[in-house]
């Protein structure tokens, strides 16, 4: 989320697509709604007509699974009518009255020179690169053409003097790449014409065909979004899973960045990609690195080709002169912070110790998907089900059932009994049948242990402990320690295969010799290593704890598990106390008059509230808004209301005015067409791996040539002729996620006593459903017996020609022992993904429905 809740009251257009903020983040809603009082105008794109959808101004109704059909096609607009007809003016006299030229040009690729092997092919939907036998692309051909190259001088940050030691081979120095550039947009290989090209296919009536819309109302959007294209204007996209859960999901995320980009929507006040986190610790967890491929803090993990070792992970991460430059200090202080004092310049600071990610072709594949088809092959064991009801939640859930049935053992962590603790007894297994130990942790609920979280906007704030945890459930961070001990205490007994990387690790996190969060929080801020012992007597705390990530070193001198998070606990007066430490101030006073709110907790990184907030000005520094101001250059330095997003002063001299608003990319500008993503530079339009269509108008690929999963039989594909009904899934707001706590609560239970499927009149019609009826939805993979709700919330769509007709279920409900029970709806969705992100696509998929 490029910025926070408070921000969207600075918005001129809203655009709700893939989320329902009044009904799922409901207090998102209010920030929203004092927006539309102060005249924005409010969009929402959804199948549904959502709660969300009777607050707006447009309602816009969308077939599951289409939305980057929706993008381009807004793509296609704004080029043909904003920066077609206004760019020669531009260019003569400067007049931006209709687009902000000067964002286009100086803040993202347009100008760059693309590859001359670059190119994508209609009639086949790929780009160059691809590699048919191993259906994966070499992105070569997406980078650009370089003009010259030169050397780095990394003398001042001391970031490689440990590369130097006796014995080793000099370090590679880093090389600034130029791109090519043409600032006129007329080379037909600069990334603006492909994208102009690419997107010319995205005609208003083929998006309509595709997406199930009506023309005027589409248009409509097109031009209410369009109209925060001119400088001074902002428009605010907010999403959630409707976007993200697909085979192309983390596309369509890009798709939305791409068209923020166009607008000049990003780094502004009112601006901003603004993804709503479903629970109050998602962000936390996407900080942490929870996937496998994913070091915490956005950094890259090791793996077995360009990361195998120290050297090579710096000679691939770090070639620009921008925020790559800390890379070094940031991977260095983690390894400080993981292996304590064990980690030295002589074994590289125990790089080696790290485990290291297959990255070659055919490498096993240990991602959410795959971890169930290596249960059934006999490859997983054992598993820790910590936090996660995958029985319940996991795509395609009666096959997660029947892998499980494989395990030796399974050890579920949980505040209840939940459906994956008891997968044994589900109404589909035989319990005679299975061999699996299951172990249960009960564990603390939020309200019974201290400790972190983050909001959506980056926020983080240190929650207290309510009341003692029950019975004997404790704390996740007790039951931790309790099995790392143990673990390390087998180790020094019986020895192993490889200890180092268990005996060698710094596990330090006690006060008064009982593990404790506040150590934890020392090691996520930084500290120097000489002035901090994590292992205190609360009477006498050592602490040298950093003011910032500006602060680390390279050399092995400080320890910091989350670059990300330095500064958020830098009291080095009462380190032991949250109340003194910047996460937890609760000062309301905005001083900024636009809602930073700067002086309330700690907003990640650097209390920065609004990422990439350079854009917020002109080339010359001036806002592109004077009465939403982020900050200004006032001729000799920067006037900063937000924390500033880009070098504003280095050394002791303030940094003029310059086109690096993106540090964090390599290139320092945005891209509008990227080499990053596994399945194409450019968002493409393909259909679920389910599709109600014959074809695919806009290519001859159909579905996404990448999508993860697809090869495994469990999945079983259903086609359109077995099941003709499109079904995505979304959450109430009575019940939250698996249910383990709602259902829990007999109030939430008697206001939301079932899950349902919900179905457009004329459907309802169709089949002789009334509402109340008890359905049976089923496909390949299983049936689900759920009441009909038979509303005018959903219509039927024409799609290509064709009346299609589309439901939606809700999945709160299973067999666990529970105030409420009912089936697992998604032991219908296919366990196929995106393959970038490897997240599964729940939100447009195939059934049919009968009553039951």
């Amino acid at each position: 989320m490029t910025s926070h809740w408070c921000d969207f009251q600075n918005t001129d257009v809203i655009l709700n697509c893939g989320s329902n903020s009044v009904e799922n983040h409901p207090v998102s809603a209010l920030w929203l709604e004092k927006a539309h009082e102060q005249g924005a105008k409010w969009i929402v794109v959804d199948p549904r007509y959502t709660r969300t959808a009777e607050q707006a101004d447009i309602w816009c109704p969308i077939r599951s699974g289409t939305d980057i059909a929706f993008y381009g096609g807004m793509y296609n607009y704004i080029i043909e009518h904003l920066i077609e007809p206004n760019l020669a003016k531009y260019q003569e006299t400067g007049d931006m009255s209709e687009y902000n030229f000067e964002y286009l040009l100086n803040y993202t690729n347009a100008s760059y020179i693309l590859d001359p092997d670059y190119k994508f092919d209609p009639e086949t939907g790929l780009f160059s690169g691809w590699n048919e036998k191993t259906k994966t692309y070499n992105a070569h051909s997406w980078h650009y053409e370089t003009e010259f190259t030169e050397d780095w001088d990394t003398s001042e940050n001391g970031a490689y003097a440990w590369l130097k030691k006796p014995g080793t081979p000099e370090f590679t120095t880093p090389t600034l790449t130029n791109p090519k550039k043409d600032m006129t947009l007329q080379d037909p290989m600069c990334v603006y014409q492909q994208f102009k090209k690419h997107y010319s296919r995205y005609t208003l009536d083929t998006v309509c065909g595709i997406c199930g819309m009506d023309k005027d109302v589409l248009e409509l959007v097109y031009k209410t979004y369009t109209s925060t294209a001119k400088p001074g204007k902002a428009g605010t996209v907010l999403y959630a899973l409707g976007q993200t859960q697909h085979t192309y999901g983390a596309q369509n995320t890009r798709a939305m960045c791409v068209m923020q980009l166009l607008l000049g929507n990003i780094g502004i006040p009112g601006g901003g990609v603004n993804a709503l986190r479903g629970e109050p610790n998602v962000q936390g967890a996407t900080d942490m690195g929870m996937m496998v491929n994913e070091h915490p803090a956005y950094l890259k993990w090791a793996n077995t080709t360009d990361r195998a070792s120290l050297r090579k992970w710096l000679e691939s991460q770090t070639y620009s002169d921008g925020y790559y430059t800390n890379k070094p200090k940031f991977i260095v202080s983690s390894l400080k912070e993981w292996f304590g004092e064990n980690a030295t310049v002589d074994n590289d600071y125990g790089y080696d110790w790290w485990p290291k990610v297959p990255s070659e072709t055919g490498a096993v594949d240990y991602t959410h998907i795959s971890t169930f088809e290596l249960m059934q092959q006999g490859v997983i064991k054992g598993y820790f089900n910590w936090g996660m009801n995958p029985c319940h939640s996991a795509p395609n859930a009666g096959n997660v059932r029947r892998s499980m049935a494989n395990l030796d053992w399974l050890v579920v962590a949980d505040q209840v009994i939940t459906e994956s603790a008891s997968f044994w007894n589900a109404p589909d297994m035989n319990p005679s049948e299975i061999d699996t130990t299951v172990y249960y942790l009960p564990c603390a609920l939020i309200y019974e242990k201290p400790g972190i979280i983050l909001n959506s906007g980056r926020w983080i704030q240190y929650r207290y402990q309510a009341v003692e945890p029950w019975d004997q459930a404790k704390p996740d961070y007790e039951m931790c320690d309790l099995l790392w001990t143990a673990i390390c205490d087998l180790y020094k007994k019986e020895g192993g295969a490889n200890p180092d990387p268990i005996l060698k690790t710094k596990w330090d996190y006690y006060v008064d010799g009982k593990i404790d969060p506040r150590p934890v929080a020392w090691a996520l801020n930084g500290y120097r290593v000489a002035g901090t012992d994590c292992n205190v007597d609360s009477a006498n705390p050592k602490t040298d704890l950093l003011k910032g990530y500006a602060e680390l070193g390279a050399d092995g001198s400080t320890a910091c598990a989350m670059w990300i998070y330095s500064g958020m606990w830098n009291n080095n007066d009462a380190p032991l106390d949250p109340a003194e430490q910047p996460l937890c101030r609760r000062n309301t006073e905005d001083k900024s008059g636009i809602g930073l709110n700067s002086e309330w907790a700690f907003s990640w990184p650097s209390n920065r509230r609004i990422l990439y907030n350079r854009n917020s000005c002109d080339m010359q520094g001036k806002p592109w808004n004077e009465d939403k101001k982020l900050m200004e250059w006032n001729g000799e330095k920067w006037i900063l209301v937000d924390q500033a997003d880009f070098v504003a002063v280095k050394g002791d001299k303030p940094v003029p005015p310059n086109n690096k608003t993106f540090f964090m990319l390599w290139e320092q500008n945005a891209r509008l067409e990227s080499y990053g993503m596994v399945d194409g530079p450019l968002p493409e339009h393909f259909e679920p791996f389910e599709s109600p269509c014959d074809d695919n108008p806009l290519n001859g690929a159909f579905h996404n040539p990448c999508a993860f999963g697809t090869q495994y039989a469990s999945t079983k594909q259903g086609t359109k002729e077995q099941y003709p009904i499109v079904a995505t899934t979304y959450s109430v707001t009575e019940h939250w996620q698996t249910g383990g706590q709602t259902r829990l609560c007999p109030a939430l239970v008697e206001s939301m006593p079932a899950q349902f499927v919900e179905m457009s009149e004329e459907f309802a019609v169709e089949k002789g459903i009334k509402n109340g009826d008890d359905v049976r939805v089923f496909n390949n993979r299983g049936s689900v017996v759920v009441p009909a709700l038979v509303t005018k919330r959903l219509q039927p769509m024409n799609v290509n020609g064709k009346v299609q007709h589309q439901v939606g279920l809700t999945h709160h409900f299973g067999w666990a022992d529970l105030y409420g029970t009912g089936d697992v709806v998604n032991d219908l969705t296919p366990n196929v993904g995106d393959p970038n992100s490897f997240t599964p696509e729940y939100k447009a998929f195939l059934v049919d429905i009968e009553k039951a």
